[in-house]
């Protein structure tokens, strides 16, 4: 059997609608099993094809034997074995990742926006229209014109904010013959019947796939700051950089606005560099890195631009005329060869490059790789940049050039005004606790308060309002301070000096975790006076106080949320602090935690306490401050951390919260899944912005009914009971879950710069909550995302069955957020597999606590699907979305050999065989089946 035939027979369960679809991963398949063949031997490849062939089996349930001869056969591979045939099983996952979103983007092109493109297998949504395309005709249909839409995108603010919590376990090396794969597939669909270009394109194809397989899955050293620095600067080269301006390109011809009207309402923000709660390794050094870097790649990319720019307008003033301002910008140029003596915009955009290079060398300290003229000054600022353009553009639009303007200028003119010099705005994050001990130092040395942990609140909130009024700092300069509280103000030092040199978008956030009290808000406030980030002072009307950065509260646990909007409430009670943020800018933005939440309180609860504080927050802001509510959704990849399509989610904001003002976290694997590839990533940046406007013009007041809000408070208090019980309660479940799961391989993974617990301890509260989602979507329970809601459903039945299901069925049809639960929930159930998780759960080394754990586990997965049916009135997941339920069928068969060889391989290494292949098998496993199911993070 060759390599093609292993291809035919990996499609071989494909349905007749998916043709386009099979015939990609057919060639991609054939390909494979060529290269796997010629690298690995036949030996190796019908080895491989029978692991396949019996685990097609024991996934359908077609043949009883299959299983029990699958584990025989896995079982005896020697430790080599076993990774090639991990390696083979895992490229597969990433080759159908590619022809799938290869197939995603043909189905947007060919229906105006029919898929969704979010980052869960790609075939998201059965339902067309998610483009701007379509998103404009719905609300056209809907009676909403164009000023209306122009109005709502005037107020708007949309932010993705890429973070570094990777559980992105593929190299960017791997990341890049992806994306050298996916563009030969689209370039193979548009060739036709050329059979020599046809030729040419396989032969490319064979290559890189022979390169993916022969590149290191793993990383040989942990990630550093500066890899993930590098590793997201990537996106913004592939798609942002491009992609951003000709969404508002579209978007402005859509509306038919000139071009440049619309305001940069959609802007990319970051935490990778910035981000320092609970990782050692992000100091201030990294935050000037970040935006050194950042600033380089903008400004290398406007040095491209402006070349090209200057190659396409060799315009003679011997045939066209130009303004006297282009004219003057020309003779500035310091360009005096004699063969672009007539070319004046040539000339200007020449020195538009020197002055872009000495821009660069400014600010990075690196040198442009083309000479340019000599005594070039740097820009002040984008603006002086944006002037200059301005010149070129004016002056083509009266001088009939205007035909000119569209194809390169404009969208250089709006990536300048999107990204500025500093790319994207990089957040500060650091816990609350870190902050209390700088202040608590800085107070101690200055003899003000000997004890400040001491204090309670009261007596935080009065001394911190004091020292705000003082026009004294508390920093003595010759005092020799701890390392802690030296890193913590260096960061603050930074942060002036980078705001001044790249600009005051450079950094504008400061995000507290486990924000608990008013004080939080208030020593983040005083470390920004002591390094001079606030202007003015408190108490003086002469010169009121002005904040450079936004002070942004994290609330995290149940519990914190629940406190929201009181401490929100008494920080604007305070004197002053109405006054300080709107002066600052207007806006208070606030960040809810879906990760942690979950953790604490399970899946339902989670959003139901998330849901209830955003109706609360938006209530008192709007009745009792003039000050504009910008929440911001700490979102996972996984459903248990708030993933799931954006789509769906941004709809599913409670009233009230629908303003516009909107940033939300992408993170992991997500950030690949969906900006990996420009045409991707357009169309989720597309979705953001549809969105966006649905929500407020389309369901901005759809407030749900006392009883929806009823039933959902009952299911939030039963399903947290039964999650609790299980997860904090129940005796040996810790023990369980380290066993029963790769969780202790995961935090040794090279996948990310933090570690993956906050203490070395072993609890459940302390364990980070992306590798706790992460570990289980390994196992195949994906616990996080639905457990408890079963127990909830079955005791809010219980009384009056009929009339509480049919309540139920009205809730999932009128109800966004009780709809968009149940999608998410049916998404994750059919990822999951009882099978393999029993696999799991046979690594426990008590027999009887295994077996008793998975029973409760599997009693309310049992629970819980049987809950979906009846709501949903269906007898298989993912009914209503057939694309994406074919998808996961067609994968199960490819992810399972990657399931049953980890297991194995965890045996084996938790038996004493500590040999490096069986190591590299367990992580390369690991790879595979995050690739396979694309949304574990």
């Amino acid at each position: 059997m060759g390599g093609k035939d292993w291809g035919l027979l990996m499609t071989g369960e494909m349905q007749p609608s998916d043709e386009r679809l099979n015939d990609d991963i057919r060639l991609l398949g054939q390909i494979l099993g060529d290269t796997i063949r010629e690298q690995e031997g036949d030996e190796s490849f019908e080895r491989i094809e029978t692991i396949r062939r019996l685990s097609v089996a024991f996934e359908r349930g077609a043949d009883a034997e299959a299983g029990a001869a699958l584990d025989h056969l896995l079982r005896g591979l020697s430790a080599e074995q076993a990774v090639s045939v991990i390696r083979s099983f895992s490229a597969f996952s990433h080759l159908a990742n590619i022809a799938e979103d290869h197939e995603t983007i043909r189905r947007v092109e060919a229906e105006n926006g029919a898929e969704n493109g979010e980052a869960d297998l790609r075939a998201e949504d059965d339902r067309a229209g998610l483009g701007l395309a379509g998103g404009l005709a719905r609300l056209q249909a809907a009676g909403i014109d164009r000023d209306r839409i122009i109005a709502a995108l005037e107020k708007s603010f949309l932010s993705p904010v890429l973070t570094a919590h990777p559980t992105e376990v593929q190299r960017k090396s791997q990341l890049d013959a992806e994306r050298e794969i996916f563009a030969l597939l689209v370039e193979r669909a548009g060739l036709g019947r050329n059979e020599a270009a046809l030729r040419r394109n396989l032969g490319l194809l064979r290559a890189r796939i022979t390169q993916a397989w022969q590149t290191r899955l793993l990383r040989s050293a942990k990630l550093t700051v500066r890899d993930e620095i590098e590793n997201a600067l990537s996106y913004y080269q592939t798609t942002f950089l491009r992609q951003l301006p000709a969404l508002y390109c579209e978007l402005e011809d859509q509306l038919d606005l000139k071009s440049g009207t619309l305001p940069c309402f959609l802007r990319m923000g970051s935490w990778i560099g910035g981000d320092r709660d609970g990782n050692p390794n992000v100091t201030a050094e990294s935050l000037s890195m970040a935006l050194n870097r950042q600033a380089e790649v903008a400004l290398r990319h406007y040095l491209a631009e402006v070349r090209v720019l200057a190659n396409e307008l060799p315009l003679s003033s011997l045939l066209v005329s130009c303004s006297d301002e282009l004219a003057e910008l020309a003779a500035r140029s310091g360009d005096t060869s004699p063969h672009r003596a007539d070319e004046p915009y040539r000339r200007a955009l020449i020195g538009i490059k020197g002055r872009l290079a000495a821009t660069l060398k400014t600010l990075t300290g690196q040198e442009d790789s083309k000479p340019v003229p000599e005594g070039a000054e740097p820009y002040a600022d984008p603006e002086a940049l944006q002037a200059d353009l301005a010149i070129i553009e004016t002056s083509l639009a009266q001088n009939h050039g205007a035909a000119l303007i569209g194809v390169r200028l404009a969208p250089l003119r709006r990536a300048v005004a999107l990204f500025g010099f500093h790319l994207a705005t990089v957040d500060l994050r650091q816990n609350s606790d870190r902050h209390a001990e700088t202040i608590g130092e800085l107070l101690r040395v200055a003899k003000v308060a000997e004890d400040y942990a001491g204090l309670d609140e009261a007596a935080r909130r009065d001394l911190l309002l004091r020292l705000l009024c003082d026009p004294r700092l508390l920093f003595v300069p010759y005092h020799s301070y701890s390392p802690r509280t030296r890193e913590e103000l260096a960061v603050f030092a930074a942060a002036r000096q980078l705001r001044r040199s790249h600009g005051p978008l450079a950094i504008r956030q400061y995000i507290i975790s486990h924000t608990e009290a008013v004080s939080d808000l208030l020593e983040v406030l005083l470390l920004q006076k002591e390094c001079g980030l606030i202007e003015g002072l408190f108490g003086d009307p002469a010169e009121p106080p002005r904040a450079e950065l936004m002070v942004v509260p994290l609330f995290e646990t149940i519990e914190d949320l629940r406190n929201a909007k009181g401490i929100m409430a008494e920080f604007y009670a305070l004197p002053g602090i109405a006054d300080l943020v709107r002066d600052s800018g207007g806006v208070q933005e606030i960040m809810l935690g879906y990760s942690d939440s979950n953790k604490d309180g399970g899946f339902f609860t989670s959003n139901w306490e998330l849901y209830r504080v955003s109706v609360a927050l938006a209530d008192f802001f709007a009745k009792n401050t003039d000050i504009t509510l910008r929440l911001f959704h700490g979102r996972g990849g996984t459903v248990g951390r708030g993933g799931g399509p954006s789509h769906q989610a941004i709809l599913a904001q409670p009233p009230g919260t629908a303003n516009g003002q909107m940033r939300l976290t992408e993170q992991g694997e997500v950030i690949s899944s969906k900006y990996a590839q420009p045409e991707i990533g357009r169309r989720n940046l597309e979705t953001l912005v549809v969105a966006n406007l649905e929500a407020m013009l389309l369901r901005a007041d759809a407030v749900p009914p006392q009883s929806y809000c009823e039933a959902a408070q009952f299911f939030s208090q039963t399903s947290t009971k039964a999650y609790r019980a299980l997860v904090y309660e129940q005796p040996g479940f810790v023990d369980y879950f380290y066993a029963a799961t790769p969780i202790a391989e995961i935090a040794d993974l090279n996948i990310g710069s933090r570690p993956a617990s906050r203490t070395t301890s072993r609890r459940i509260e302390d364990l980070r909550a992306i590798p706790w989602s992460f570990s289980w979507g390994q196992a195949r329970v994906s616990l996080p995302g639905w457990y408890g809601f079963g127990s909830a459903v079955e005791a809010f039945l219980k009384e009056a069955p009929q009339e509480r299901l049919e309540l139920l069925r009205e809730m999932a049809a009128e109800w966004p957020l009780f709809r968009t639960l149940l999608s998410n929930m049916d998404m994750v159930l059919a990822k999951t597999d009882r099978k393999l998780a029993k696999l799991y759960a046979a690594l426990v080394p008590d027999p009887a606590l295994s077996e008793h754990i998975f029973g409760l586990i599997e009693a309310e997965w049992i629970r819980t699907i049987d809950a979906l049916d009846q709501i949903l009135d269906v007898r298989d997941r993912l009914a209503d979305n057939p694309s994406l339920a074919r998808s996961i069928a067609r994968r199960f068969p490819y992810i399972a050999p990657l399931n049953h060889l980890q297991v194995e391989l965890l045996r084996r290494w938790r038996h004493g065989k500590t040999d490096k292949r069986t190591y590299n098998g367990i992580l390369i496993s690991i790879n595979g089946v995050a690739a396979g199911l694309r949304n574990t993070g």
